[in-house]
């Protein structure tokens, strides 16, 4: 069984979470809503809170959703409470480099 499948999602106070039938999972937060249509070789239950994504059987197909489901919906989790953001790590010996602009738009 996968290690990240395993783990079991939860879900913080403000965040709604829906699973329909057909494996749409619906969050929706303070930031916005999003959607992801997980494969049908995946479950997911949602009690007290807490999100579990299990599969039935050992198909290479189900495997390979297991982990990527579970991290899917955590992602999503994350974006709707806190929003995307951008880090720059500025690792190095030898040269100098600081941060000069405070917005930096690439297009």
């Amino acid at each position: 069984m996968s290690r990240i499948g395993k783990l079991p999602v939860t879900i913080p106070a403000g965040v709604e979470v829906k699973v329909s039938d057909s494996n749409l999972v619906t969050v929706k937060g303070p930031k916005g809503e999003l959607q992801e249509q997980i494969s049908n070789l995946i479950k997911v239950e949602m009690n007290d809170g807490v999100l579990t994504v299990t599969r039935d059987n050992d198909v290479k197909e189900a495997r390979s959703a297991h982990g990527l489901s579970r991290t899917l919906i955590q992602n999503m989790i994350v974006g709707v409470t806190n929003g995307f953001e951008k880090k720059l790590q500025l690792i190095g010996v030898g040269y100098k480099a600081e941060k000069k602009v405070k917005y930096l738009f690439l297009i």
